[in-house]
């Protein structure tokens, strides 16, 4: 099973060594394909005023040195296509953020590095349109390389919903489905001057996503997830991950022939 986790913005070297160090332990007690993920620059807080990041020069120079030092996979997202280059230099996985998965100029960038690329289905896609998206990265390389990630559709104002129909109409097109259980327990703006979330929900929906199919998942993960800087309402504690995981893993094993699904035309 894939795992994406890792604090949502990178907050200090220490604090990503911490969250990648803990996180890699329960990756190789249940025999997880670990990718480390925190982001140099989040363009899309809920305020101007909000914590952003240490930007790209600082923030690839510390996914640089986790990397060097843990040997481990990194995955970090791009907002602009004159980022694609310097982040490829570095990185295992190129992330396209939900809002901007339709960027064409993003994605044939990214597709151009021949890295993996994982792109968030948008709040407000369909998924059969997302086989669109596919096509603009799938030009400029193997589709295998390329990721989807279902993370919530919008309902309404301050909620998103999982469309679990989502997970099995994206894996008709032959590639890895992810499920990101923290972001879509978001509640976009329901805070104040930030993003809320209902954090007590992701266990459930894990469970659900890998039940339905889901190629691995993508979660939030920090030591206090109170003091996060960004995303607090739903980033994990290490005990909730913890959790979370012996349940998830105790499914997978279970489920892993209902796992494969015939790729065709949606």
């Amino acid at each position: 099973m894939i795992w994406i986790a890792g604090p949502c913005v990178i907050e200090s070297f220490e604090l990503c060594e911490s969250v990648l160090t803990y996180c890699l332990s329960l990756a190789k007690r249940y025999g997880l394909k670990y990718y480390f993920k925190a982001s140099f620059d989040k363009a899309n807080r809920t305020s101007i005023n909000a914590f952003r990041g240490p930007g790209l020069k600082e923030g690839l120079r510390i996914l640089q040195a986790l990397k060097d030092a843990y040997a481990v996979n990194i995955i970090t997202d791009v907002h602009e296509v004159s980022q694609v280059e310097a982040v490829a230099d570095v990185v295992d996985v190129i992330q396209i953020p939900a809002f901007l998965c339709r960027q064409t100029d993003l994605l044939v960038a990214a597709g151009r590095t021949g890295k993996i690329v994982n792109i968030k289905k948008g709040q407000f896609m369909d998924p059969r349109n997302m086989k669109y998206v596919l096509e603009k990265v799938g030009t400029h390389q193997n589709r295998s390389n390329i990721w989807l990630t279902e993370r919530g559709t919008s309902f309404g104002y301050d909620r998103l919903i999982v469309d679990f129909w989502s997970l099995y109409t994206m894996k008709q097109f032959g590639v890895p489905v992810i499920l990101d259980v923290t972001h879509s327990v978001q509640c976009p703006g329901g805070g104040v001057e930030k993003t809320g979330g209902l954090v007590d929900y992701v266990s459930v929906l894990g469970a659900a996503g890998i039940a339905a199919g889901a190629s691995g998942v993508f979660t939030e993960v920090h030591p206090n997830p109170e003091k996060a800087l960004s995303d607090a309402a739903t980033s994990l504690s290490f005990e909730k991950i913890s959790r979370c995981l012996y349940q998830w893993m105790s499914l997978w094993k279970r489920s892993q022939p209902y796992q494969e699904v015939r790729p065709n035309t949606v």
